[in-house]
């Protein structure tokens, strides 16, 4: 295996854990309501406030990464994880789950941005695509082992949303483990000003250190983002990562076992059809990683903005009861469709529109709209469909209608395979 692919499989397992996370929760959320006897605000709190968590960690992620390097945050992650997961499985009181669910929510922001970004800056243009897009991989897998974890478990008398949450401590301990053996970005290094240092770093690497002989040193930490000749990668970002939210996508992984048994499947096979799902945003995001390479970004947003849209538009009537017995069919259809378009790309490209300069930050902003807006659906989500069927068909429909209007922004985004980072502006 080549440096580089070792180096990114490593880092990516805070992509993993982003992705048991950020799932892991579709299986405890409603146990959790009944022991605590939460109402809908109070729960629709609890399974967003790894949201609010999450909306911090991507704003201070930029700062962080830049002012103390892309490895020892990662480190930093990996510790978070840990504690949060410990934390969750061990509390006792409503409000103490919520803060390690909060610390657990401020590591899937940090890593949305420095995963990607580091993994960027490591990675050759020819391959940028797939390795970038293995933190995405690995975001998926992690979202699929925990659907699979939550069935498992879900049969325990006792605790078991507590042993759902709490296994997430063992790959987190593997991460901080494997973590110090990956070298730091060149980039960032060249960027303080290290060149003897970046050139150790790319010898780890196997790459040939272009970068550091032909770019003199930028202070990244004094480089303001919100500049006019920053406007248009900033425009692209937050727009892409606001129409990724748009789609539903985060409120359909939190709460698919309630959609299911909203539709009115027994609460056995409510916990099941997950796995389905998580199984298909695996697969079709290997499919995704396997050619956004070859045919660029942008086809893939685009072909996946047809199929999320028919799909979206079936599981509204599924809710309602027009074929209701096709609602798995209809949203492992969207699933599909979502993880190889936006779900292989945003990472990707959020991590490669921004300067050198000014990645970091860049990076920090999109992710920041991502996930303030996976906040808000997932917030609101169980307030609207609280008791109603109808409430679900008319969600359904308003992701339907914004995926039609992320389709005419697709048309108009510029295309990036194949350009180093130096080269796209």
């Amino acid at each position: 295996m080549k440096p580089v692919w070792k180096f990114t499989l490593i880092a990516s397992l805070g992509g993993f854990l982003f992705g048991f996370e950020t799932a892991v929760i579709s299986g405890a959320e409603q146990i959790i309501q009944k022991l605590w006897h939460l109402d809908s605000w109070r729960h629709g709190l609890t399974v967003s406030i790894s949201l609010v968590g999450t909306i911090l960690g991507a704003i201070i992620a930029g700062r962080l990464a830049n002012s103390y390097g892309r490895k020892p945050v990662l480190y930093g992650i990996a510790i978070l994880y840990l504690l949060s997961a410990i934390g969750c499985a061990l509390a006792s009181l409503w409000e103490i789950f919520l803060f390690f669910r909060f610390l657990g929510g401020l590591a899937v922001g940090i890593s949305s941005v420095v995963g990607p970004v580091y993994t960027s800056e490591i990675a050759p243009a020819k391959d940028r695509g797939k390795l970038t897009g293995t933190f995405q991989i690995m975001i998926v897998t992690g979202i699929f082992t925990a659907y699979l974890t939550n069935f498992l478990f879900v049969g325990l008398e006792t605790g078991a949303w507590r042993y759902m949450l709490g296994v997430m401590a063992l790959p987190a301990l593997l991460f901080a483990i494997l973590i110090r053996q990956i070298p730091e970005s060149p980039r960032w290094l060249v960027q303080r000003g290290l060149a003897e240092e970046a050139q150790k770093s790319y010898e780890r690497l196997g790459e040939n250190p272009v970068i550091a002989v032909t770019h003199p040193p930028v202070s990244s930490s004094k480089v303001n983002l919100f500049q006019k000749c920053y406007a248009k990668p900033i425009f692209l970002a937050v727009l892409l990562a606001f129409f990724n939210q748009m789609t539903g996508i985060n409120a359909i992984l939190y709460y698919a076992p309630r959609i299911f048994e909203m539709a009115g499947f027994s609460a056995e096979l409510a916990y099941l059809q997950p796995i389905f799902i998580g199984g298909t945003n695996l697969l079709f995001t290997l499919v995704g990683m396997s050619i956004i390479d070859r045919y660029g970004r942008k086809k893939l947003l685009l072909t996946g903005a047809v199929g999320m849209f028919v799909f979206l538009l079936l599981a509204a009537y599924g809710l309602k009861g027009v074929h209701g017995d096709f609602l798995l069919l209809f949203i492992v259809g969207f699933i599909a469709s979502f993880a190889l378009s936006q779900g292989a790309v945003i990472w990707v490209f959020l991590a490669e529109i921004f300067p050198n300069e000014v990645r970091a930050q860049g990076s920090s902003l999109g992710s920041t709209t991502h996930w303030l807006f996976a906040a808000i659906i997932s917030w609101i989500f169980p307030v609207i469909v609280e008791g109603s069927v109808l409430g679900g068909f008319y969600v359904f429909l308003f992701y339907a209608l914004m995926v039609v209007i992320s389709f005419i922004f697709f048309l108009f985004m510029p295309e990036t395979k194949g350009k180093s980072l130096e080269e796209i502006r």
